[in-house]
């Protein structure tokens, strides 16, 4: 199922972190703007960086080996067979997710020989603080540290995901950032649990493995507070006429949820040159932004900025590009 890549991490550095990230060829840079912040604002600290992906190109094994030239810095790659979540293809494809979010549910039996916890995170985010207080947290017997997801509030008060899958206690958890004591979660075989209720209830489950873990861990987890996984919306700002980041107060984590991210270079929100802060501090820094929508959804949305701001005639020709290719998609083209 899967394959190390790389020699395995060392365990005499017990005080080093190990941070886990699952991507696929297309994440590799927004990954090293994450990774070069977690490093810029934790210089002291040793780093054991878990990355796991499908699939691993010759040149973004360079530039995760380039890493290791601090000796702080340990990258593992972690090859995972496709076929593993081949059964989830037909749900990935109905969201803009990739198939690569399901990689998380084997982090912590990949781990669970060299470290007791791990802490996994979404590669569309930055760190702009130090971690300290949150590494320095105590597990105890609880099986993850999380933050609660946003949005979900419905007119009376009751949030509308947790009613929605049934959850006995009223909170809902964004799965992007999970701090996971790994023997906890072994003995409870949360994975194994959380395949279970995919492959049972998939229509269901609109958010893939973030529902299905939630239904799991339903009262085994602990919430923190949102700094660490604070999730902001570009999309949110834009459609607003915004382009200017909203204060985020005391976050450690910043998580770039949504469609629109900080490395798409045609949005002109202000996150950008955060984004291009640390972007020039990786190993992927010679790389371009995104200078034009990639897909068919990106480029409905760049339609609708564009109209908003009075650009009509690359509104509607954008809009048009977003038609045929929706169309071509469709048919399979």
């Amino acid at each position: 199922m899967l394959q190390n890549q790389a020699h395995r991490a060392s365990s005499a550095n017990d005080e080093a972190w190990h941070i886990a990230f699952c991507v696929d060829n297309h994440y590799f840079r927004a990954m090293g703007a994450m990774l070069a912040s977690l490093v810029a604002n934790n210089p002291s600290r040793h780093f054991v960086f878990h990355v796991f992906a499908f699939a691993i190109s010759a040149d973004n094994t360079r530039r995760m080996r380039s890493i290791e030239a601090n000796p702080n810095i340990k990258v593992v790659p972690h090859l995972v067979a496709p076929e593993t979540f081949a059964e989830f293809a037909e749900m990935i494809a109905k969201s803009y997710y990739s198939l690569s979010t399901f990689t998380r549910l084997i982090v912590p039996a990949t781990l669970k020989e060299q470290t007791d916890r791990v802490l996994y995170l979404d590669a569309d985010m930055l760190c702009v603080g130090d971690l300290e207080e949150l590494m320095a947290m105590d597990l105890e017997d609880t099986t993850a540290l999380v933050v609660d997801d946003v949005g979900w509030e419905t007119a009376n008060g009751r949030d509308g995901r947790y009613s929605v899958l049934g959850l006995k206690h009223p909170r809902y958890f964004n799965a992007g950032m999970l701090y996971i004591n790994i023997p906890v979660w072994e003995k409870n075989k949360v994975s194994e649990a959380a395949i279970r209720a995919l492959v049972s209830n998939p229509e269901k489950l609109s958010f893939n493995d973030q529902d299905a873990l939630n239904i799991v861990l339903d009262g085994q987890v602990r919430y923190i507070p949102v700094k660490w996984n604070y999730i902001y919306s570009m999309i949110a700002d834009l459609k607003q006429g915004r382009q200017s980041m909203t204060p985020v107060g005391d976050a450690r984590i910043i998580h770039f949820a949504g469609l629109v991210k900080p490395w798409i270079d045609w949005s002109g929100h202000a996150a950008r040159e955060l984004y291009v802060r640390y972007h020039a501090l990786s190993a992927w820094s010679d790389l371009a932004l995104d200078p034009a929508p990639l897909n068919h959804k990106e480029m409905r949305v760049y339609a609708r900025f564009l109209i908003k701001r009075g650009h009509y005639a690359c509104g509607l020709y954008w809009n048009a590009r977003f038609l045929l290719t929706a169309v071509r998609r469709k048919l399979g083209r």
